[in-house]
């Protein structure tokens, strides 16, 4: 058990630690062409001063979060640090869940290690994991970035968030925007991008080269996870069906759903058994689904069950680092070595681990109409308490994205007086 407890640690430090080099080297290696970056001079020496932002003193409902204008600016401190302005941020689940307090015990070590002994470090925190904007500074030994270039992000956890005017990132956590995107609408895009490059290459084995004809199965298809896999997956030629209410069945036929399953039609593991075998499922709803979801892999062929709804934090947050790493690595190893003994299926964890270089890739999608970005509402920066209100009504489709610079939020403005939400994938699915 102990060799397992400390995979787990090991495989989610890494995929949160940022260190994309590494993933480029995999991604290659698995298919993907991983372009060359620019080599360009950085700026000069860091600036100072405050910025406005949404932070959180502590954790709790919608009623901790705080508009300031008094939030100490990010520096560049580090050789390969890079600066942006940020012009649209977005919100996914996992914001809402941090300003709970999920993660905090891990997340916060690894943000400032100190902060186990001073829980006054632990705060203010910014929340927001996507990021588009414009590079304002760079570090000296930037190579891929200068000044003016357009950019798009998934912030780490552990770093102050995109709630601001500015934020700044390591040079491999950052990647130039499509060129077809506004800002508004790339920034719905590194989050869930990441997520589901990581679910599905590193834990699920699929990649450009190896999808073709694959049965893949997405449990919750109309979130933003959901519909980012299904473009991708429809790009490497996959079969996908995607599971998802009666309301959202036109999104996801619109973004190149094989099959869609209407889980408020009846019993949604009885639909799906009626069908053929599936090799990879990507679950991003966890609970119940686990006790069926393995039986609609095929079995004795490297079918794997891919989730993203893990313990692993909740372990750590509730018994300590060590404690609930122990827990989760038995966990873990149960559950893989029950499945792959009894019918040869392969249960996994998906973790969401930023990564530029993937975001390169995904840049050349999108620019080649491969990939649409999913925007369900827009909220101008002086909303976000309605932008989170908005996310944990449930029921996602898409993406709700928070605009920051002037312009940006002017045009949020009158999208919020005009009715507030839109979506360009759904506009798409209609017409198709």
């Amino acid at each position: 058990m102990g060799s397992v407890s400390a995979m787990v640690w090991t495989r989610f430090w890494c995929s949160v630690s940022g260190k994309a080099a590494g993933w480029t080297r995999a991604l290659a290696g698995l298919g993907w062409r991983v372009s060359p970056r620019r080599s360009v001079s950085s700026s000069p020496p860091s600036r100072q001063g405050s910025m406005s932002a949404w932070v959180i003193h502590r954790y709790g409902t919608n009623e901790v979060l705080e508009y300031t204008e008094d939030m100490t600016s990010p520096t560049v401190s580090h050789p390969d640090d890079v600066m942006v302005q940020v012009h649209a941020a977005s919100l996914n689940p996992l914001d809402v869940s941090m300003r709970g307090g999920y993660g905090a015990t891990l997340l916060k070590l690894r943000k400032d290690p100190l902060s186990v002994m001073d829980a006054d470090r632990e705060f203010p925190v910014i929340l927001g994991r996507d990021v588009s904007g414009v590079v304002v500074e760079c570090g000296s030994g930037v190579t891929h970035f200068a000044p003016g270039d357009e950019v798009w992000a998934a912030v780490p956890p552990w770093k102050q968030g995109s709630l601001a005017e500015f934020v700044t990132l390591s040079e491999y956590e950052v990647s130039h925007k499509p060129k077809l995107l506004s800002h508004a609408e790339a920034a719905s895009v590194p989050y869930v991008a990441n997520t589901s490059l990581s679910a599905l290459v590193n834990a699920g084995g699929l990649c450009r080269e190896s999808s073709s004809n694959k049965r893949v199965l997405i449990i919750g298809g109309s979130g933003g996870v959901g519909t980012f896999s299904i473009q991708l997956l429809k790009a490497w030629g996959a079969h996908v069906t995607v599971t998802c209410s009666q309301n959202a069945t036109g999104l996801v036929r619109g973004l190149g759903a094989d099959e869609v399953v209407d889980y408020t039609a009846g019993d949604e593991s009885a639909q799906l058994d009626a069908l053929e075998r599936f090799d990879v499922i990507l679950d991003g709803v966890g609970g119940a689904t686990e006790e069926w979801a393995m039986g609609v892999l095929k079995p004795w062929s490297g079918a794997k069950y891919v989730t993203l709804v893990t313990p692993f934090l909740l372990n750590t947050d509730a018994a300590g680092v060590l404690q609930g790493t122990v827990q989760a690595g038995w966990t873990l190893q149960r559950k893989a070595l029950q499945n792959i003994m009894t019918n040869g299926r392969f249960y996994r964890w998906g973790f969401y681990a930023p990564d530029g270089p993937a975001l390169d890739e995904v840049s050349a999608l999108v620019d080649a109409g491969k990939i649409l970005p999913v925007v369900e509402a827009r909220f101008p920066f002086h909303h976000v308490p309605q932008a989170f209100q908005k996310l944990e009504a449930g029921h996602a489709r898409g993406k709700t994205v928070v605009t920051v610079a002037d312009e940006d939020e002017r045009q949020a403005e009158e999208l919020a007086q005009d009715g507030g939400a839109e979506s360009a994938a759904q506009q798409t699915a209609e017409q198709n």
